[in-house]
C-alpha cells in the first residue's frame, strides 16, 4: 500500500497548477485525496481531470477572503476530512487554504502526519505596501511552525523564510509549465493559427495575458502602443484576459485611436496556440509571484520585455532573454517593443537565450524536485 496524501487548494488552482502534479502522484504509488474550495466553479473539470488519479474529492467550505465567517464552516469540514483520513502527507496551498489545513492538521502531525505548505508568493515582499508587512508578515512568520517544510516557488521568497522562519523552508522552480504545450512551431503554422484571429501572420504581434485590473497594467502597455502605432505600421496588441478594467482600457484604445492595433481577445484557454505564433511577450505587472506566461514565451523562444518585480527579476535576465523595465514607464516600454521589432537577429539570439533558462522550470523539472520534497 502506497503512502497516503491530502493535497489541498481551491478548484481554480488545482485545475490551473496542480493537475499534473496529483496526477503524477498517483502514478508514483500514492493514495491521493484532494480537498477543494470552490471559488471558480471549476469542480466539475477537477473531477473529469482526475478521473481515476484521486480516490475522493472532498468539498470545503472556504472562501479567498481571510475574514469571511463562511471560513468557520470550512475549518470544521477541513477538520473532519483530516482526523479521519489517517494521511502521511498533507500538501496544502494558498493562505487561506494553507492557514486552515495547518490549523486543521494540528492532531494529525501529533500523530506522524507531515504537513507541506507551498506559498505561491507571500503578500509580501520587496516594494509591497508596509499594511501588508504589518498584517501578513507575523501571520506566515507564525504560521510557519504549524508545518513540516514550507515550499517557495521564487528565490526572494526561499531567502526571506530561510531567514526569518522557524521551519525546514525548500525552493523549486515554480510550479512548472509545459513543453508538450509550449513550443515553437512552423511559418506555415503560425499562418494557419493567426487566421482564426483574423490576421494574415505578417503583423508584428505582441501578446500581454493575464486578468485586465490595475495589478497587471495593461493601460502602460495602451499607451505605449500609441506610441509606436506610426513607427511600427503592422504593429497588433493582443490583450488576452477579461476583468473590471475592460471597459476602461476599451475607452483608453478609443481615445488613442488604436481600434485597429489593440484586440481584446478575452478569456482564452487555447494560449498554447497562440503563444507560439506572436512575436514577442509582454508583462507590465507590478506584482508576480512566478509568471507562467513569461516561462510559456520563453519555451516558445519569444523575447520578453516585463517590468520589474520579484517574479520577472528571477525569470526575466536584462538585454540576455529580454528586457526589463519599471513599472508604469511607457516611454521605455515603447523603446525595448521598436527595439526587439528593429533587430531580428537580436530576438532570436533572447529566444534562445530564454529557451536554455526556462528548462529549470518546466513540468517535468519541477515534478523532479518534487520527488526529492516528497521521497519518492
Amino acid at each position: 500500500m502506497g503512502k497516503r496524501i491530502l493535497v489541498t487548494s481551491t478548484d481554480l488552482m488545482m485545475i490551473q497548477f496542480l493537475v499534473p502534479h496529483v496526477i503524477n502522484l498517483s502514478e508514483n504509488g500514492f493514495e491521493v485525496e484532494i480537498a477543494c474550495s470552490v471559488v471558480g466553479n471549476r469542480i466539475e473539470e477537477v473531477r473529469q481531470k482526475l478521473n481515476g488519479y484521486v480516490n475522493a474529492i472532498h468539498l470545503v467550505r472556504l472562501v479567498r477572503s481571510p475574514v469571511s465567517p463562511t471560513n468557520f464552516k470550512g475549518y470544521k469540514d477541513m477538520k473532519k476530512v483530516i482526523n479521519s483520513g489517517n494521511y502521511d502527507i498533507i500538501w496544502t496551498n494558498e493562505p487561506v487554504m494553507g492557514l486552515t489545513t495547518r490549523l486543521a492538521a494540528r492532531k494529525a502531525r501529533k500523530n506522524g502526519t507531515k504537513v507541506f505548505y507551498m506559498v505561491h508568493g507571500f503578500h509580501f515582499y520587496k516594494g509591497a505596501p508596509k499594511l501588508n508587512w504589518l498584517v501578513f508578515y507575523p501571520i506566515e512568520k507564525f504560521m510557519a511552525g504549524f508545518c513540516d517544510k514550507l515550499i517557495t516557488i521564487n528565490n526572494e521568497d526561499y531567502e526571506l523564510a530561510s531567514k526569518k522562519f522557524h521551519c525546514d523552508v525548500a525552493r523549486i522552480h515554480g510550479i512548472g509549465v509545459s513543453a508538450e504545450c509550449y513550443h515553437t512551431i512552423s511559418r506555415d503554422e503560425k499562418i494557419q493559427r493567426l487566421s482564426a484571429e483574423g490576421m494574415s501572420g505578417d503583423e508584428f504581434i505582441v501578446l500581454c495575458t493575464g486578468e485586465l485590473n490595475e495589478n497587471k497594467d495593461q493601460k502602460t502597455l495602451i499607451a505605449a502602443a500609441a506610441k509606436l502605432k506610426n513607427k511600427i505600421p503592422n504593429l497588433i496588441v493582443f490583450l488576452a484576459g477579461k476583468g473590471v478594467l475592460e471597459e476602461q482600457l476599451k475607452a483608453q484604445v478609443l481615445e488613442l485611436d488604436l481600434n485597429g492595433v489593440v484586440k481584446f481577445l478575452g478569456y482564452r484557454k487555447d494560449l498554447f496556440l497562440l503563444t507560439p505564433a506572436v512575436n514577442m511577450v509582454v508583462s507590465c505587472s507590478h506584482r508576480e509571484e512566478m509568471p507562467r506566461n513569461i516561462l510559456e514565451a520563453m519555451l516558445c523562444k519569444k523575447p520578453v520585455v516585463a517590468t520589474k518585480n520579484r517574479g520577472h527579476n528571477e525569470l526575466v535576465d536584462n538585454d540576455i532573454t529580454g528586457y526589463l523595465i519599471k513599472p508604469g514607464d511607457s516611454d521605455t516600454l515603447a523603446q525595448k517593443i521598436y527595439k526587439i521589432y528593429s533587430s531580428e537577429d537580436d530576438a532570436v539570439t533572447m529566444g534562445n537565450m530564454g529557451f536554455k533558462k526556462v528548462q529549470s522550470y518546466t513540468t517535468s523539472s519541477v515534478q523532479n524536485e518534487f520527488k526529492n520534497i516528497f521521497n519518492f
